[in-house]
């Protein structure tokens, strides 16, 4: 598929992003996309644009942006560039949430490697014995 075409069908932004027809369609109507312009037999035509846009609310969503807050992000970004100093709030408030989720996760990991260095050693005591 090539994405620099003008005019991209939603099965060709469903494949791009990994998104269904369905999420791409609910995303329009609740306004995390912008409304899509539609040839006369009302197929949607998304541009590489949209899919950039599309990629980045993904990105905001797996950081754990909900979608209330997706969606005032979008209107401001629809607003202009008079909304930037809202828009940096908002992500800097999504960083502070990110970086504590991965302070979390490290701190589950080091468990899990703790973990796995005790068993290993219980493993190769078990297995010296029966030499």
């Amino acid at each position: 598929m090539d994405i620099q075409k003008d005019k991209l069908t939603i099965q060709d932004v469903a494949e791009a992003t990994g998104l269904s027809a369905h999420t791409l369609r609910y995303y329009e109507r609740v306004g995390l996309i912008h409304p899509i312009g539609r040839e006369e037999n009302t197929r949607r035509n998304y541009t590489a644009d949209d899919i950039g846009w599309i990629e980045f609310l993904m990105k905001l969503r797996a950081t754990g942006m909900s979608i209330k807050d997706m969606q005032r992000y979008a209107e401001l970004q629809r607003q202009g560039d008079e909304t930037l100093p809202e828009r940096v709030e908002m992500l800097k408030s999504l960083r502070g949430n990110v970086e504590a989720r991965i302070d979390e996760l490290n701190e589950h990991l080091k468990l899990v490697r703790y973990k796995i260095e005790i068993y290993s050693q219980i493993i190769e005591e078990k297995s010296l014995e029966k030499i």
